[in-house]
């Protein structure tokens, strides 16, 4: 059920035709269409994570979440190229892993893929025209951002810098996410620290990623006084007070991901279900070991196991496709050690209610948040 509004309107939610400036966040394997499609209905923007469905599957996603509600939506790409590692570095990381593949009764294998191609996802995309399109990884050129304008999309950028929300903002963005540290998942990191334009084949270094760790209330406001464009702020953020908080300096909308996790609507195992109801605040941690980009998580064996060869694995889409089959095996056998606990700093704090209630308290929260005077 759509909220009424409480507070005056927000230009970019206005824009979008949404009454909360609520974003569920696009969680590339766990969100489903009737998570998207719920967080729309109640007033919040629902998003799909496609940065690893074929195109097929995102016209499909796509598909159901019109058949369920007829409000805005958004998807999400991962912007990357197709990467051609040498056989050498494939060979060490199938070696590293090849215990864990034992523990699992697998074989190690070179996949058939190392990721879906980003152009033939692009124009799904473009196809699917809904109301946002989003991107993290990496940035759009100009051409590309006008193309998805032409097809009736607002498009957003993640950005982990002011630099990388500058650099949005230039390629004619119409909004950035700006993604703190606590945020739980991958880090969107694409541009090298100190330099103007986006990182050289390869991605970011190690370095460059450990240099854009910058907390969600630090990133926000100087995001906020560096571009013209709205701010989406992301990470950490559970409940009403943060929302006002977000809003307070100067967001347009907050983008919240490990609040929606635990919904019963999200694609999640059990076990990765009680791994979430059983962390605690200090339970996450960044890691490579899971995809090869640096990503936060709850600590499970797995982390902990690979944590002294974190620095050498290969690349993200490489080292995710190679622990691909040992995710899905632990799944499907009920192992949380085994699977990639993506989680925030706030998991602690989530709520596993239907996504339509959460919402709706989520602005109630909101309205008493903003009302209490200042002290």
């Amino acid at each position: 059920m759509t909220q009424p509004r409480t507070f005056p309107a927000l230009p970019f939610t206005d824009r979008l035709g949404i009454a909360l400036p609520i974003f569920q966040g696009p969680m590339t394997g766990a969100d489903t269409p009737t998570l998207a499609a719920a967080v729309s209905s109640a007033g919040g923007l629902g998003q799909l994570g496609c940065g690893m469905r074929s195109p097929a599957a995102m016209r499909e996603a796509a598909a159901e979440v019109r058949r369920l509600t007829d409000k805005p939506f958004g998807m999400n790409l991962f912007v990357l190229e197709t990467p051609r590692p040498d056989d050498a570095t494939v060979r060490a990381a199938l070696q590293r892993l090849e215990p864990l593949y034992a523990d699992y009764g697998l074989q190690p294998a070179v996949p058939a893929q190392w990721c879906e191609d980003f152009a033939a996802q692009f124009e799904a995309l473009v196809e699917a025209r809904p109301a946002v399109a989003s991107f993290t990884f990496g940035i759009l050129d100009a051409a590309q951002v006008e193309r998805l304008h032409a097809a009736g999309c607002v498009v957003v950028g993640t950005a982990t810098t002011v630099a990388e929300a500058r650099a949005w903002a230039a390629v004619g963005a119409d909004a950035v996410c700006t993604s703190g540290v606590e945020a739980g998942g991958h880090r969107g990191t694409f541009l090298q620290v100190g330099r103007a334009g986006p990182a050289a084949p390869g991605g970011p270094s190690l370095a460059d990623f450990a240099a854009s760790q910058v907390g969600t209330l630090a990133l926000v406001p100087q995001c906020v006084d560096a571009v013209r464009i709205p701010v989406v702020a992301a990470g950490g953020i559970m409940d009403g007070r943060g929302i006002a908080a977000a809003l307070a300096l100067g967001a347009q909308g907050v983008q919240m991901g490990t609040a929606f996790l635990v919904c019963p609507e999200s694609g999640i195992g059990s076990a990765y279900r009680t791994a979430l109801a059983q962390a605690g605040d200090t339970d996450t941690r960044l890691t490579r070991v899971f995809s090869g980009r640096p990503a936060r998580g709850i600590v499970n064996a797995t982390m902990e196991r690979l944590a002294a060869c974190e620095a050498s694995v290969p690349a993200y889409p490489v080292q995710n496709a190679l622990m691909g089959p040992l995710r899905r095996a632990a799944a499907a056998q009920g192992r949380a050690e085994g699977v990639a606990l993506w989680a925030g700093q706030g998991v602690a704090a989530a709520r596993p209610l239907p996504a339509a209630q959460l919402v709706g308290l989520l602005a109630q929260e909101w309205a008493r948040a903003a009302a209490q005077p200042a002290h």
